[in-house]
């Protein structure tokens, strides 16, 4: 089953008097279980191709679909809901709230959902991730990569269909990289997930399925022997 589908998407931005291209017409599927890269240069458009996925933006032309459902074309208000439902974030910085426990975090998305927190799914994700000793910690007290852990924990506590993964490795050494990308390739395998993860690290491609290559708003996938 296609969990992504992006079809004939484009994006261009306004430059001065000049109009640049950053996406230029784009179409893949990403499958449940499937766990995909895409590389390249910075300013190639794989960072708007991403949040263009995400619904954090609309493209020009084109359609995007999350499980099936149309997604760009949807209203703000719409995306958003659907966002919360489908999709979980990874950034680079791993974006936990300062003032909030590596447990308080997962019940942020309780708060929001006004929904009980599933104590069976917490205990089963910090455990699987090796922090659960950690849920009582707060950022600033956790390594880089027990920040990214806690992050992918938060991302993943709601279930989401669709993972996005934006740099997740930048900031960290050799092993706590493959730690984490590790846990990605487990848990979309595990959960029939499909993840999208943009990356510089090209330590870390072993673990996909398939790695894509932009350059200059052209998305290619990438032979491999």
């Amino acid at each position: 089953m296609k969990l992504i589908e992006v079809d004939s998407v484009k994006k261009s931005f306004q430059v001065g008097s000049s109009t640049k291209d950053a996406l230029k017409p784009t179409s893949f599927a990403v499958e449940e279980g499937e766990f995909i890269a895409i590389i390249g240069p910075s300013g190639s458009g794989k960072s708007t191709l991403l949040t263009i996925i995400g619904g954090l933006q609309q493209p020009d032309e084109g359609e995007v679909r999350i499980n099936e459902q149309p997604f760009s074309s949807k209203s703000e208000k719409e995306r958003a809901a659907l966002r919360f439902q489908e999709i979980g974030f990874i950034l680079q910085d791993s974006n936990l709230v300062p003032f909030l426990t590596v447990e308080k975090q997962l019940q942020l998305v309780n708060k929001v959902e006004k929904s009980s927190m599933d104590q069976s799914r917490k205990e089963d994700l910090l455990a699987g991730l090796g922090i659960d000793e950690l849920k009582d910690k707060y950022p600033e007290d956790l390594s880089g990569g027990e920040r990214q852990r806690a992050a992918i924990a938060r991302a993943l506590y709601h279930e989401p269909s669709v993972i996005l993964a934006d740099e997740p490795t930048a900031s960290l050494d050799t092993e706590k990289a493959f730690e984490v990308v590790e846990i990605l390739a487990r848990e979309t395998k595990e959960n029939n997930n499909a993840t999208i993860m943009v990356t510089h690290d090209t330590r870390i491609l072993e673990y996909c399925d398939r790695v894509y290559v932009m350059n200059d708003g052209v998305l290619e996938e990438k032979k491999t022997n």
